[in-house]
């Protein structure tokens, strides 16, 4: 008797150790454990919510968390290590970051469906001039601010800033408070009372580039396999084929 007790401990040591072992050579390949992903753009439609499909159908065991934040906070959470990764629009890269150039997303702006603008095909920056404008203060907002006083006046630009998500402002734009300007990402999703239309300039569609950004020295295996799905889907041409 003692000696089969003996011989299903054994057993049992035996398969716990190979399971470890297992998650281990797993998570060593990229197959497992975690990867945090920091965006600031709407992923209801769009490359980064495709991106984002492939990886999962790829890797189903890798726990994938997002955060949301600004640019800003999302360059400091890199740094910090609280994030592998993160989708921005493309700017200035800090020192001890990577940036692979990944796709654009034009700009939008969601009207409400009584506005006489939501009628047109296309809508010009200009015609935002006077306009109630629904501003984000999370995501990209510094972005579309500095796009827009670059554009049109800001001291006649009725500036209307939100301290809340995406499908907030949304609704406040159904419920007639303004014209939000934001990105096509955001246009897979509908709301009562709200019109999605292209913003266009004197060269046509005004347009977002974006780009991964990462640090070398971050040591998830998870991230290089992302990495290296990310530069199959979007191949970084600027890049000398040597290095």
């Amino acid at each position: 008797m003692e000696g089969q007790e003996f011989l299903e401990s054994a057993r049992r040591i035996v398969e716990e150790t190979e399971a470890i072992s297992t998650r281990f050579k797993s998570r060593t390949r990229g197959e497992s454990g975690r990867l945090t992903i920091g965006v600031h753009a709407s992923l209801s439609a769009g490359n980064l919510r495709a991106t984002l499909i492939d990886h999962r159908k790829r890797f189903p065991e890798v726990d994938t968390q997002l955060v949301d934040g600004s640019s800003d906070r999302l360059s400091c959470d890199l740094l910090s290590s609280a994030i592998d990764i993160a989708f921005m629009i493309a700017g200035d890269r800090r020192r001890e970051e990577r940036a692979l150039p990944v796709w654009n997303e034009r700009l939008v702006a969601a009207i409400p469906d009584q506005h006489p603008l939501s009628s047109r095909d296309i809508i010009h920056v200009e015609d935002l001039d006077h306009e109630p404008l629904l501003l984000p203060m999370r995501g990209p907002g510094p972005e579309f601010l500095k796009m827009l006083s670059s554009k049109i006046d800001s001291s006649t630009c009725r500036l209307v800033r939100q301290d809340v998500s995406l499908d907030r402002l949304l609704t406040l734009v159904g419920a007639g408070w303004g014209i939000l300007v934001a990105l096509e990402g955001a246009t897979g999703v509908t709301y009562s009372g709200v019109t999605f239309r292209e913003v266009h300039d004197g060269d046509g569609a005004i347009r977002f580039n974006f780009s991964a950004y990462w640090r070398e020295a971050n040591p998830n295996p998870s991230l290089r396999f992302f990495l290296a799905m990310l530069r199959e889907r979007y191949p970084d041409l600027s890049r000398d084929p040597t290095e």
